[in-house]
């Protein structure tokens, strides 16, 4: 089984793989579509030289990549995907054979937390727009989508891990939540930048609650994110 967990920026996106590295039966992939995405929009994140010298840019190659057999011999591949990678949504039609989940959290800590440690500019660098139209993809074809919550998750993990394992008929395992404290083998080499905090957990912890404000000039940017983050919280799982 393969699993696409489309998520945005500034979530929990990270400790949600590490949860799902956990289980013996799992094979984790971080980002595939990153160096890619920095190569197609030219940007200049940290980090995006060596990024882009060290992974696969080219993206039928990554296409090619996460559909081939699954890694090490595991019975299942989960992929943390930032939605906001994909580009051409003409040509993401191989998405249709993976359990496709959209992680979502809402825009006002996601902007409070982005801009300490990158430059915004839209709302499509934030990834709602993106999830939305993944989600709107899916529908039109029929296939089975889940979305979660950030801070529905972080109030009762073993529920929400159990629902989702459930909707994809897969059986829940304790193990995803607790991990081991630091850096793992399978983390994009960005994780000196973006990973500060999550290194230092071992399970789920609850997001700190002083992030409720950004600066005024950032707020046609909430306002759009806003809009789309509340069509997706829709179909939450509670």
């Amino acid at each position: 089984m393969r699993i696409a967990c489309w998520s945005g920026p500034r979530n929990i996106s990270t400790a949600l793989m590490r949860s799902w590295s956990s289980r013996k039966d799992s094979f984790v992939s971080d980002e595939p579509f990153y160096a890619y995405y920095l190569k197609e929009r030219q940007l200049k994140h940290p980090m995006y030289k060596e990024i882009i010298d060290c992974y696969s840019y080219k993206y039928d190659d990554v296409v090619r990549s996460l559909t081939s057999a699954i890694p090490h011999g595991k019975k299942h591949w989960y992929q943390k995907h930032m939605a906001h990678h994909l580009i051409d949504f003409n040509n993401i039609d191989w998405i249709k054979n993976f359990k496709n989940c959209i992680l979502i959290r809402h825009p006002r800590p996601v902007i409070k937390s982005y801009v300490k440690k990158n430059t915004l500019n839209n709302a499509d660098e934030l990834g709602y727009p993106q999830q939305y139209k993944i989600m709107k993809y899916l529908d039109s074809i029929g296939k089975k989508f889940i979305v979660i919550d950030s801070n529905i998750l972080l109030n009762n993990p073993e529920k929400i891990l159990s629902q989702w394992c459930s909707g994809i008929d897969l059986e829940f395992d304790t193990s995803m939540l607790r991990w081991e404290k630091g850096n793992h083998p399978q983390d994009g080499i960005w994780w000196k930048h973006w990973y500060d905090n999550v290194i230092a957990t071992t399970h789920f912890q609850k997001f700190s609650s002083n992030e409720d404000k950004f600066d005024q000039k950032y707020q046609s940017i909430y306002d759009e994110a806003l809009d789309y983050y509340n069509k997706l919280y829709y179909f939450a799982e509670q």
